[in-house]
This record gives structure tokens, sequence and C-alpha cells, in this order.
């Protein structure tokens, strides 16, 4: 599917720490962002056998079902491969879509992305 091509308002920014990727998000993940997210976390699960990521989502004001789509599907890939999948998470719209779709039980959440890249590295 082809969406109509417009700013995203999503900022994503990418950095290594220790053996994780960590991927910073802030703004919109909408249907106009998720190909470029998408395209993004395509590189970060290549990069690294098993794949260590930390999605850092406490700038990201809004998701949509697409974007929420996508969290799952990457946390399918990863798991696929052998690897782990953290989510930063603050209190806010982000930690209330996971809540009401209980997928707050399937993915590992943490305050900080410190936190998440220790618990994420240690295993």
């Amino acid at each position: 599917m082809v969406y109509p091509a417009r700013e995203t308002g999503l900022e994503i920014q990418q950095r290594h720490v220790g053996a994780c990727t960590v991927v910073e998000i802030a703004g919109e993940l909408d249907m106009y962002a998720v190909p470029r997210l998408r395209a993004t976390l395509d590189l970060a699960l290549k990069a690294r056998r098993p794949p260590c990521l930390v999605l850092d989502l406490g700038r990201a004001a809004f998701c949509d079902s697409l974007g929420l789509g996508l969290l799952v599907s990457t946390l399918n890939r990863v798991r696929e491969a052998g690897g782990r999948l953290a989510l930063v998470v603050g209190p806010g719209m982000i930690s209330r879509l996971l809540a009401i779709t209980n997928l707050d039980h399937h993915f590992e959440t943490y305050a900080t992305c410190e936190e998440a890249v220790a618990v994420v590295e240690a295993a």
C-alpha cells in the first residue's frame, strides 16, 4: 500500500550502545511515518545477529494502528532471529495504547533507555 508523500512529523535517531542498537523516535508514528521507520528498523535488524534492539518511544506523541502493527511485527522479527527488543515508554499515549491492547504483557518496557539497554544486553 502506498500513501501520499508528506512531511512525517517523525524524528528518528539511531545509535549503538554496546551490543544494542537504540532507535529514538520523536513525534507522530502514523501511516505517513511508518515506511520511514520500517526502513530504519530493517537496517537495524540486519546490522547485528541476534538483534539487540531498544526502541525509545519516550518522545513519541502519537501512534496509530499502522505504527502499532509495525511495533508488533518488529517484535516478531526480533524473536524469530533469537534477539531481544525493549521499548522505552513513559506515561502518556503510548503506554496507554499498549495497556488497552494488552500488548504491555508482550513487550519488555522500561522507563529509561539506560535501564532497557542494561537489561537487554545482560540477557
